[in-house]
């Protein structure tokens, strides 16, 4: 065999295409995106768009805003849907969050005007209204637990999250979670009493998850969508833990959960505006890495490629583009330095996970008491968000969720396989049960490259052999749909 240095070298493939047929791909330096575009032409899927974007001469790109070879362009009912997220209804209920006075964990739980159980008692009939018009498809539940006295926690205290679930058409035991956390803090983080409106930290990502939750009610997903708005958040991420254990008990196939923390405006606390991007915040080892795991991975890599990792590639390939108006910044962290926030009880329980927060964080406007001190005006108010910001956000949000649950879900079962040692590679995976799955895909890089940047159609089968060496690049598999829409990528593990 002939192994060629990795470039855009993407092969003829075998023709083959029954289910469980072994193929093999053969990559030379002179076939290029065209040959690629043909091979998924021939298994009834359209070619990437970043396949046809190498097609379109006269196109400049600046190298930060480079499309991955795995970018998906939106579908028509995509940016249908995102034409519906209305900024002033997200206003609305930004505004409407502030007005409780404080919704600070514990706050009163049974004044209908100002606490923490007001705003339950407003998200819970905002999205009791929504669910309404779904036709039965979406349901909610107040989701409450009795927390016993813990640090940030003097006395029991009940904690509840108001969670709405849009059940799946086709495949209702897959889950995406987005979330937002309604609980709110003053300076003193024990301080239950004073005003502490939280508009950016954190009505900003409930308003966000209510617009998504409005917005797709009268939708039918293939797979299921919760919309959740979490408590206890500023207190210790008890609302979110209890929800991802909850999900845990039930054997849940979740597959993907973003929270939306923090996403209310575009300006820094020196004044510096940056209103079309975004930070989306994902782990590289993962939270809840085994030592059996974490001896493999030190032996094949794969640092940056845990399932949190593709998730956030996946944002990036679909939601970073003219559609939602922005950039997704995708840092390699769990979050902020030495901070936190609702993902990582779900990543501590092994699910994909990640953070949105706002670019550049201003400080006099979170965690502050609502004050002038030499002329500044401090705490967190309505006023210094940016609606049409939020909006966007959502809109980056609505993307990934939306074709998240209309694609294949990620494959399962993805391996490489090591019994005997070649120059080639021999990928295997499992069929998943989609009724309108097309095939697979199979992407590669350098261990260098930081997005997929080659992609190899396979067909409809579950072994793929690639005529490079797993010694110099990372492979990863997608699924394909009849309608072109792809998974994130199964990152493959050894098998002897």
């Amino acid at each position: 065999m002939s192994q060629q240095t990795p470039g855009n070298t993407d092969g003829p493939t075998d023709p083959a295409n029954s289910r469980g047929a072994g193929r093999r791909t053969v990559l030379t330096a002179a076939a290029g995106t065209a040959a690629l575009g043909s091979a998924l032409a021939a298994v009834g899927v359209g070619a990437p768009p970043a396949v046809a974007a190498a097609q379109a001469p006269g196109r400049e790109r600046t190298p930060d805003r480079e499309r991955p070879a795995t970018a998906q362009a939106p579908t028509r009912e995509l940016r249908a849907l995102l034409a519906e997220i209305d900024r002033d209804r997200i206003e609305a209920t930004v505004r409407t969050l502030a007005s409780f006075g404080t919704r600070h964990t514990l706050s009163s739980q049974d004044d209908p005007k100002r606490g923490i159980g007001a705003a339950r008692d407003w998200i819970h009939a905002e999205l009791k209204r929504y669910a309404a018009r779904s036709g039965g498809r979406m349901t909610v539940e107040l989701q409450s637990y009795i927390q016993e006295p813990a640090p940030r926690i003097p006395v029991a205290t009940r904690i509840t999250n108001v969670v709405a679930t849009l059940r799946g058409s086709t495949a209702p035991d897959r889950v995406y979670v987005v979330s937002g956390h309604y609980d709110s803090r003053a300076t003193d983080v024990m301080d239950a009493v004073s005003d502490a409106p939280g508009a950016d930290d954190d009505a900003s990502g409930v308003a966000l998850a209510m617009e998504l939750a409005r917005v797709m009610a009268t939708r039918r997903p293939a797979a299921t969508i919760v919309f959740a708005a979490v408590a206890g958040e500023e207190q210790g991420l008890f609302g979110a833990a209890h929800m991802a254990q909850t999900f845990v008990q039930a054997g849940v196939d979740l597959q993907g959960m973003f929270t939306d923390d923090i996403i209310g405006s575009p300006t820094a606390d020196d004044g510096t505006r940056d209103p079309h991007s975004i930070r989306l915040f994902a782990e590289g080892v993962p939270t809840s890495e085994t030592p059996a795991q974490a001896a493999t991975r030190r032996s094949v890599g794969g640092e940056n490629d845990s399932p949190s990792r593709q998730l956030a590639r996946f944002v990036r390939d679909v939601a970073d583009n003219d559609a939602t108006g922005m950039h997704v910044r995708v840092v390699y962290r769990r979050d902020r330095y030495l901070r936190g926030g609702d993902h990582i009880p779900f990543l501590e329980r092994g699910f994909p996970a990640a953070r949105f927060t706002e670019p550049a964080e201003d400080y006099a406007h979170q965690h502050q008491d609502v004050k002038v001190l030499d002329g500044k005006q401090y705490g967190d108010l309505p006023e210094f968000c940016d609606f049409g910001y939020i909006a966007r956000v959502a809109k980056v949000n609505g993307a990934a969720l939306w074709t998240l649950a209309q694609a294949p879900g990620t494959p399962k079962g993805a391996k490489i396989l090591t019994s005997a040692l070649t120059n080639a590679t021999e990928l295997v995976w499992e069929r998943g049960t989609e009724p309108d799955l097309a095939g697979y895909e199979v992407v590669w890089r350098e261990t260098t490259a930081p997005e997929w940047t080659h992609v190899v159609s396979a067909g409809d089968t579950t072994r793929q052999t690639v005529d490079l060496s797993k010694d110099n690049v990372f492979f990863g598999v997608r699924a394909v749909n009849r309608a072109g829409l792809r998974s994130p990528v199964a990152f493959p593990a050894p098998q002897r």
